[in-house]
């Protein structure tokens, strides 16, 4: 008996390295973070000590999202895919507190993270997804009115808060007044709280795979698409996933420090920080949208890739307004001229590809071109 728990323990901590991995350097740096921190032109020691924070919370996210997809078939959809979307986009919030709240932190920061997100969700992932399950199954169906659903809040969201706040008069900038971001955020997490019920409750079935006949799947056939996975129980995993993203909440300041020195060192975009946080939060949950897309299952994919967009907006915009209300920080929210038209672009192609029942590899390859267009744009504008 001591030994079959003694090779339980042992296989737990094998499997929860990321946590592990976490925690220490977590304690490490409470320890030693100032005196590693006071002296930041060794850019050597910052570029080991970037990569070293980058890496383990890289490692954290991966397995905070392996406890999501365990989550998924343990509950079954949509709540398996709304924990993973959330769970992402609380590390992204996290991420952007961190760096809003670092010294010397760039109004437009919120903004640029926000705009790359939407940017890598809606042409770089869908784009990919689109372009494996269109090269390996051909045609690949979806749930119209799950899409629909996910769209018809999306592009009202991201108009009024990416947008909208570059034409408005009251202030000399594209960003909001007090009463403006106090009633947009209310009125976004209002939304959004009204969609999630939508999802969660009364329409399930909207975003559920369809069969052949155009019906949603029962969710027993739910667990297609999460090969390699080994669910224990909810509360196992429920408990490991809160704990595995404490860590990235603890060092996500650290990592923006960092950060903001190496962009200025190299001399690189500032819109440069916002595409670095996306991809560090949006990697895990792109891998387990191509997943979902060459087992086709592309209404998996459609979840995780517009809920990740929407939930962006959702819940990011309400979390920076706020900051920025109670700290008296300045937020830009409106978008240049040149990301204006690539937004508006987005959107208009994202309701172009998900306005019927199936895709192909076309509108993969045509999302991949504008996401290649927005990364030329940020280093030339």
């Amino acid at each position: 008996m001591a030994s079959y728990q003694q090779s339980g323990v042992f296989s737990i901590v094998r499997s929860e390295g990321a946590f592990i991995a976490g925690a220490a350097t977590t304690i490490l740096f409470l320890v030693f973070g100032d005196a590693w921190l006071a002296d930041l032109t060794n850019f050597g020691k910052v570029s080991f000590l970037f990569l070293w924070i980058f890496i383990v919370i890289f490692w954290c996210a991966l397995r905070v999202v392996y406890h999501a997809e365990c989550l998924a078939v343990l509950l079954g959809e949509p709540y398996g895919t709304l924990i993973l979307t959330i769970a992402v986009i609380g590390i992204e919030v996290a991420l952007i507190a961190a760096m809003m709240l670092t010294g010397g932190a760039d109004p437009t920061l919120a903004r640029d993270t926000m705009l790359a997100v939407v940017m890598i969700v809606l042409n770089g992932m869908v784009g990919i997804a689109l372009l494996l399950g269109g090269l390996r199954h051909g045609e690949q169906e979806f749930n119209l009115q799950g899409a629909r659903a996910f769209l018809a809040v999306l592009v009202p969201l991201a108009t009024i808060s990416l947008i909208l706040p570059r034409f408005t008069t009251s202030t000399t900038e594209p960003t909001l007044t007090p009463l403006q971001a106090g009633f947009f955020a209310a009125m976004t997490v209002v939304l959004y709280a009204t969609f999630l019920t939508i999802q969660t409750r009364r329409h399930r079935s909207f975003f559920m795979q369809p069969n052949a006949g155009g019906n949603a799947q029962a969710d027993a056939d739910d667990d297609d698409g999460h090969e390699g996975l080994y669910p224990q129980s909810v509360y196992y995993h429920a408990v490991l996933l809160v704990l595995t993203m404490l860590p990235i909440v603890f060092l996500a300041k650290t990592l923006a420090i960092l950060l903001d020195y190496e962009i200025a060192t190299l001399g690189a975009p500032a819109a440069l920080r916002g595409v670095l946080v996306a991809i560090l939060v949006l990697t895990p949950e792109a891998l387990a949208a191509f997943r979902a897309a060459l087992a086709n299952k592309l209404q998996r994919s459609v979840n995780i890739c517009l809920g990740s967009a929407l939930a962006t907006i959702g819940l990011t915009v309400p979390a920076v307004l706020t900051i920025g209300l109670v700290t008296g920080m300045k937020v830009v929210l409106g978008v240049g001229q040149a990301d204006l038209v690539l937004l508006v672009l987005t959107l208009a192609l994202s309701i172009l590809s998900f306005g019927g029942v199936r895709t192909n590899m076309l509108q993969g390859a045509v999302h991949l071109v504008v996401f290649f267009v927005y990364l030329v744009l940020i280093f030339h504008p």
